[in-house]
């Protein structure tokens, strides 16, 4: 079941002949159950994708859909609850509150308005299952990077979106490190939720089902072995 639809995508920076189009008529499809890794030069705009079919930003054209619902020509406020219902992000530098211990990072989208009753269970859960118990008790600060960023993909996963966005979620991390956070996303594709991840590494896109290859402003096939810059 496809879970991630889009279509013709096409996306501007700047204007007059400092006008760059980054995107010129992506299209991209995500089924449940698969991992796919976007790879591509540097500045091809990887990032830019990933925030479109996130609803962090808006297209310039084309048509978005995410678990059946359409993103595009959403009100900002429309957008803002359907990022909580429907989208977890995992980024490069963790995004982790400071203030906070591990487990009150994962659950602090269970604070928002909407979020189920049994949300804060399923993040204890969570918690567990990743082996994350000591971690939960911490500060960031006391964190090594990959238990920084395996509560952020708990805490991506609390709400249980059927879409999760990594973006070069293991560039700040050691192999081993990377490793276990690259298992954790593997693991994260299930029969109800599709991943996608932005990376330059060639490790990442070795776990993904599929990887494809943002070129001139499109998505193509990727060769094998062919991985970009950052």
């Amino acid at each position: 079941m496809g879970v991630i639809a889009a279509r013709g995508l096409v996306k501007t920076y700047g204007s007059g002949r400092a006008a760059r189009r980054v995107l010129d008529g992506a299209d991209l499809d995500v089924a449940a159950g698969e991992v796919v890794a976007i790879v591509g030069r540097s500045g091809t705009g990887k990032s830019t994708l990933l925030h479109l079919v996130g609803a962090l930003d808006r297209p310039e054209a084309g048509t978005i859909e995410v678990a059946g619902e359409r993103v595009d020509g959403r009100s900002e406020r429309a957008l803002s609850a359907f990022r909580r219902r429907r989208i977890g992000f995992v980024f490069q530098f963790f995004h982790l509150v400071p203030e906070l211990t591990g487990e009150e990072n994962v659950l602090l989208p269970t604070r928002l308005p909407g979020a189920p009753r049994s949300a804060p269970a399923h993040g204890r859960e969570l918690i567990e299952r990743l082996g994350l118990g000591d971690a939960a008790r911490r500060r960031p600060h006391e964190l090594s990077g990959g238990e920084q960023q395996r509560l952020a993909v708990a805490r991506a996963l609390v709400l249980d979106p059927p879409v999760l966005l990594a973006d070069e979620p293991t560039g700040n991390l050691d192999e081993r490190s990377g490793a276990a956070v690259l298992d954790l996303l593997r693991s994260a594709a299930t029969a109800d939720r599709a991943v996608v991840v932005v990376t330059h590494e060639p490790r990442t896109s070795a776990m993904a089902d599929r990887t494809v290859t943002l070129v001139d402003g499109r998505l193509r096939a990727a060769a094998p072995g062919s991985v970009g810059g950052a």
